[in-house]
């Protein structure tokens, strides 16, 4: 076989396990949801954690998990797919997802400061 055979046969190979591997919307969801979880707990003083604790308990999660179930949206491209987030009318990407993994971007963190001053403020 010569070079260009061998070439084109590994890009093939790899477009097909990117689209073979690319992340399910479940899988991103499970993401932004740990992320939204953590960046709550950071933001709480470390004071009041167990009661944060306790709060999420009793609540089973469910403002994270509405929040996550009505503002996330993914985009599937087949090769990648893109997580966004809906936030005041805007679709904003947060995370990239490709060969069974999820990356979230660390622009999020800047992000759910903006968040949290909005809702302190209100």
């Amino acid at each position: 076989m010569n070079k260009k055979r061998i070439f084109a046969l590994v890009i093939i190979l790899i477009t097909v396990a990117a689209i073979w591997t690319n992340p399910t919307r479940e899988q991103h969801e499970r993401v932004v949801k740990e992320k939204a979880e953590h960046l709550i707990k950071n933001q709480i003083d470390h004071k009041k954690q167990g009661f944060l604790d306790i709060g999420m308990r009793l609540f089973g999660n469910q403002v994270v998990q509405q929040f996550v179930e009505k503002g996330v949206v993914v985009e599937n491209y087949y090769l990648f797919s893109l997580t966004k987030i809906k936030w005041q009318g805007q679709n904003n990407t947060i995370g990239l997802g490709a060969f069974g993994k999820v990356w979230i971007s660390p622009k999020i963190d800047e992000k759910a400061d903006e968040i949290i001053a909005i809702i302190k403020n209100m």
